[in-house]
Order: C-alpha cells, then sequence, then structure tokens
C-alpha cells in the first residue's frame, strides 16, 4: 500500500508540473520560451545517463556520442531532403539503441574507471567525426533546422511544446520500464548478478540491453536539441556538454521521475545562463551551486524527517 501510495503521489505531482508546463508559455516571453525547450531537451540527456547508472550501475562521459547521432539524424534528413521529425526521431531512436549496443558488446566486461574511460574517448572523437564528414555535417558552419513539425503552427511554439512532449513519452516509457518484468530483471543484474544468474538473466546481456537503451534515450535528447535549438553544430557536442550531462544526473540524484530530471536538465541549462554575466567568477558561482544542490539534497530526507516528528508531537 505505502509502493502504491508513492507511486500516486509521484504520478499526481507530474501531472501537475506537466500541467503548468503547458500553460506555462502564455506567461513568458519567446527568450524564455526557446531556452525552456533546450531545458527539457537537455532533461531527457540527463535521463539517459541516470538510467545508465541506475540500471547498469556504471557511469557515461561519452553520451554526447549518441546525443549527436540523434541531432545529426534530425539535422541531415531536415537539410538536405526536408524530412521532418516524423521520420527522423524513429531514425535516430534506431541509431542510438544500435550504436549503444554496438559499443556496449566490446567493452561489456569492463567496469567503474574502465568504462568511464572508454566512454570519454566516445566524447573526445565527436566533435572531429563531424568535422572529418562536413559533406554530409556541414562541419563547422553546422545544419539549420527549418521544416516544421505539424505545418501551419509558429514555430517558436513547436520548438517548446514537442520538447516537452518527448520529455513526456520517454518518462512514460521509462517509467513503464520500471515496472515491467524486463526492468526488474535488469535492475536485479545489477544489485545481484548470482540470483540473476539463477533466475536466466545474465549479467552481460543486462549490460549490453541497458546500454543500448540509454543510447537510444540519448539519440532522442539530441533530436530533440536540433528541433528545439534550430541548429546542430560540433560546438554543442564537446567533452564539456558530456561532463554537463553528468551533472545534471548527479543533481538530479539519477532519478528517473520528470520531476527529478527536470531538475537536473534546468541545473545544466539555466544555471550557465544566469551567471553568464559573472566573468571569470562563473567557474567558481557554478561550482558552488552544485555543491549547493548536493548539499540539498543529502540533507533534505533529515530536514523533511524533523519536520514530521515536530508535527506529529504537536
Amino acid at each position: 500500500m505505502s509502493r502504491l501510495s508513492e507511486l500516486a503521489t509521484s504520478g499526481l505531482t507530474t501531472a501537475v508540473v506537466v500541467a503548468v508546463l503547458i500553460f506555462l508559455p502564455l506567461l513568458l516571453g519567446g527568450s524564455w520560451t526557446f531556452t525552456l525547450g533546450l531545458c527539457f531537451a537537455n532533461s531527457i540527456g540527463v535521463l539517459a545517463v541516470s538510467l545508465l547508472v541506475r540500471y547498469g550501475g556504471e557511469v557515461s562521459i561519452g553520451h554526447t556520442f549518441f546525443t549527436a547521432l540523434g541531432a545529426y539524424s534530425v539535422g541531415v534528413l531536415d537539410t538536405r531532403y526536408g524530412i521532418s521529425l516524423w521520420a527522423s526521431v524513429p531514425l535516430a531512436l534506431l541509431l542510438g539503441v544500435v550504436f549503444g549496443l554496438l559499443f556496449a558488446w566490446p567493452s561489456r566486461n569492463l567496469h567503474g574507471i574502465y568504462l568511464a574511460v572508454t566512454t570519454l574517448a566516445l566524447a573526445l572523437a565527436v566533435p572531429e567525426m563531424i568535422n572529418n564528414f562536413d559533406v554530409l555535417t556541414g562541419g563547422y558552419e553546422g545544419l539549420y533546422v527549418a521544416t516544421p513539425f505539424i505545418p501551419g503552427v509558429e514555430m517558436g511554439l513547436q520548438r517548446y511544446y514537442v520538447a516537452l512532449f518527448m520529455l513526456v513519452i520517454v518518462c512514460l516509457a521509462v517509467a513503464r520500464l520500471r515496472l515491467s518484468r524486463q526492468g526488474m530483471a535488469l535492475l536485479l543484474a545489477k544489485a545481484h548478478p548470482a540470483a540473476a544468474d539463477a533466475f536466466g538473466t545474465r549479467r552481460v546481456w543486462a549490460r549490453v540491453s541497458i546500454m543500448g537503451i540509454s543510447g537510444g534515450i540519448g539519440a532522442i535528447c539530441g533530436a530533440t536539441l536540433a528541433f528545439s535549438g534550430s541548429t546542430v553544430s560540433p560546438g554543442g557536442f564537446t567533452f564539456w556538454q558530456a561532463i554537463f550531462l553528468l551533472v545534471g544526473s548527479v543533481v538530479s540524484f539519477y532519478g528517473l521521475s520528470l520531476t527529478r530530471v527536470l531538475i537536473g536538465g534546468a541545473f545544466v541549462t539555466l544555471v550557465p545562463q544566469l551567471l553568464s554575466a559573472s566573468g571569470a567568477w562563473i567557474p567558481v558561482l557554478y561550482g558552488l551551486a552544485l555543491l549547493g544542490m548536493i548539499l540539498l539534497g543529502h540533507y533534505m530526507p533529515r530536514i523533511r524527517n524533523a519536520m514530521n516528528r515536530k508535527a506529529e508531537a504537536n
């Protein structure tokens, strides 16, 4: 009953947050609508990294590889062939899953820092790979995404609502996975490999599968970033962008709910913009903000328990 109560409370909170976000563009200007669209897209990337940590027990510093796959799937099909998201998002998802599996299989026996360094190689290679295929990717100039998702609707609103729609759909899919038998098997393979083997779930299969799922979600993040940001260029997929996704995952405490990943996406997207006028103090203030969020998350349960005990005493 407590588990059902938690699910109901989480579902109600998510519904309220989504309802507020739906009506938010009526109160905000165009610049904030654009920024929040990017925030939703980055939240999907945070979710991809958090899912890998929670179900695979591993840290990735190379998810910009998968976001670049998704973004350039949208950019190339839009710029070269005028094809909208209706076709490019399924392609991005397919490429993300396939390359996630292709990456996971050779590295299936790597753990901890060894796997992290391997994914780091992906992050460092992405900008060079994009520039070397400049005939297709546009090189440093990049690509411009202008084909509407729904013809006749203002593009500014489309870039906001499509990103919100993608985030909600991905979060619902992950929630469904968490409650499914396959999701339980993946979690069991991480927590108790011997028990999982006894039930027929091999840890190698679980690691490869979760990397494929995480890569697919990362590709959807890139596709959403391309549409919401209207441009695709190598500067959006650097090593630091991969670090920011990992930071967002840490700030959200590897949560998989919509509310938690929104906190991570907002930290990644909004905090650098708010600190943009601070000059040389930006790294210091960003580090302090990150430390403050981690401490707040660490002590929040204790503060909540203390407040509950005080309320019961009264």
